[in-house]
């Protein structure tokens, strides 16, 4: 077999693009129907429609349902952190901040309501849930590690993310900076 030419892709490489796009543009289109519309409205033919791919595409690659809402999760990615600082109060509130910001952005409160729904009773959706919650918790962890361990410390984690989830999940709405601040006080107070 002849070496590749630099520049010059191989038919692997060409197909290996076009699996890659195909699988973004229908991870977005999904994740787009879930968030947008709801899980009820997660079906072949109209993830289909709105990423632009025949159903038969999507059957051949994700036959299930739950294909579906799996790849869509998979498209939600990373969420964003920021840099501590250093400052305990001050990092743990940018960090809720900043998770405040994606739920509203991603639109979060719907992608969690599908995985508490049904990551408990499929294996493959509480995989997803685990390395969502792992990443997104990860830097609350890391900072309130330095003040708290065992009970206190998943107490502290558990009442800081409910802060946004609990506000967003059971009322509807995003916490206020303050109600943010005051969560942190509370929790560094007790541990």
């Amino acid at each position: 077999m002849a070496p590749p030419v630099p520049g010059r892709r191989s038919a692997d490489s060409t197909e290996d693009a076009r699996v890659a796009r195909t699988r973004a543009d229908v991870g977005r289109a999904a994740l787009q129907v879930l968030t947008e519309e709801s899980w009820d409205a997660i079906t072949h033919a109209h993830v289909a429609d709105v990423a632009g791919y025949s159903k038969t595409t999507l059957y051949t690659h994700w036959p299930s349902r739950l294909d579906l809402v799996t790849i869509a999760l998979d498209a939600v990615g990373e969420m964003p952190h920021l840099e501590p600082t250093g400052e305990l109060r001050t990092d743990l509130i940018a960090e809720l901040t900043a998770f405040r910001r994606a739920v509203s952005d991603y639109k979060l409160d719907r992608i969690l309501i599908v995985l508490a729904q049904w990551g408990v009773t499929v294996d493959e959706i509480r995989r997803i849930r685990e390395r969502l919650v792992t990443e997104g918790e990860r830097p609350l962890r890391s900072m309130l590690a330095t003040v708290a361990q065992g009970p206190s410390f998943d107490a502290a984690v558990s009442m800081l993310s409910g802060v946004v989830v609990c506000a967003t999940l059971m009322w509807d709405e995003l916490p206020s900076d303050e109600v943010i601040a005051a969560a942190v006080d509370i929790v560094l107070d007790g541990v």
